[in-house]
């Protein structure tokens, strides 16, 4: 299996005036008192390993005490902001049980965890350094795909909701092998569905940390969906393979999975299925997603000879001329949703 990489850390592109308007239009905009770089100000960290005592690249921080209740005070209105428009009814009850730092990665995030003391329930969610790119993966992913995804902006800090699942890494190496054949073969099917989803939506850089898989029970049977979590390589990559997660090595136990339990015609039923309900998606949410498109079009979100490389590679792969007029990577996305819909049209 070969390996595709992606050689160069992605920039953070900032939130030109045409995407904050959008933002604000769909309600996606909120006011803080706390920013990212606010939460840089730590004072001490201690290194975070898991059960077994690897390495999470994970830092638990701390503050002192006077910026700590604070940074307390502020997260629990976040929290308020992400969940309940504010409301703050809930605010005596809130408690923020860690504050986490990520060095790895290109959006350096932090993960909040807060606690309702009442019943002792904890939510997590994370503040980042907002990136256009990272902003425009998260909109395709609500527009585009079965979930929804709940997020707020304020200037250039990202509020993220916490997205439940089993990151696919883990999956593989302690869950994959325990599974059922019928749960294997619906696992290989959703695989497949999972990268027709990142093709169309020109989601890059799905390795297996980068999604969860998601088990869902129902009577006798455990089903099982794949959603990314990482949004930071949409539309930055000029190499077409970058947007099938097929090609990372890091999927080679679902790819093994999807060769030995699906036939070439069940692969193909998928993802016309896939291809089939992301044109009904886009037919309900038309006035959105051109929105979207018309602001990612004007926008700058990836180097020159990344847009060249991928409207290249289109033109091989589909045989047509439909990309050459493209300058921009929104260009080249509405160009490959395009295609879709032409596809599902012929076929239907």
């Amino acid at each position: 299996m070969k390996d595709v990489k992606i050689e160069f850390r992605k920039p953070i592109y900032p939130i030109n005036k045409e995407l904050n308007e959008y933002l604000n239009k769909y309600h996606r905009l909120t006011k803080t008192s706390l920013q990212y770089d606010d939460l840089l100000r730590f004072t001490d960290f201690v290194n975070l390993e898991d059960k077994e005592g690897n390495d999470t690249h994970w830092l638990g921080v701390y503050y002192t005490e006077f910026e700590h209740k604070e940074i307390e005070a502020s997260l629990n209105k976040i929290y308020t902001l992400l969940h309940s428009d504010g409301d703050e009814d809930s605010l005596p009850y809130l408690t923020v049980d860690s504050i986490d730092y990520c060095t790895f990665g290109n959006s350096k995030p932090f993960r909040i965890r807060v606690r309702n003391i009442l019943n002792d329930n904890y939510t997590n969610y994370y503040i980042k350094k907002a990136d256009a790119s990272r902003i425009y993966g998260l909109e395709m992913e609500e527009i585009l795909s079965p979930h929804r995804i709940n997020f707020l902006v304020d200037s250039d800090t990202l509020i993220e909701e916490h997205i439940l699942g089993i990151p696919g890494d883990v999956f593989i190496k302690k869950y994959l092998d325990d599974c059922g054949e019928l749960e294997k073969n619906q696992i290989a099917k959703e695989f497949v569905k999972f990268n027709e989803r990142c093709f169309i939506g020109l989601l890059g850089d799905m390795r297996s940390y980068n999604y969860v898989v998601i088990p869902m029970h129902d009577f006798d049977q455990v089903f099982y969906r794949i959603r990314p979590i990482d949004f930071d390589q949409q539309n930055y990559e000029g190499n077409l393979k970058i947007y099938r997660p097929q090609y990372f090595k890091e999927n080679k136990a679902m790819v093994e999975l999807v060769n030995n339990r699906l036939k070439p015609n069940s692969i193909e039923q998928y993802r016309k299925e896939v291809r089939a309900i992301t044109v009904k998606r886009i037919s309900n949410s038309q006035k959105r997603i051109k929105h979207l498109l018309r602001v990612m079009k004007g926008d700058n979100i990836s180097p020159t000879e990344h847009i060249d490389q991928l409207k290249t590679g289109f033109k091989k792969l589909y045989k047509t001329t439909q990309f050459d007029d493209c300058t921009s990577m929104g260009d080249i996305l509405e160009q490959s949703i395009i295609h879709t819909i032409n596809q599902y049209n012929t076929l239907k």
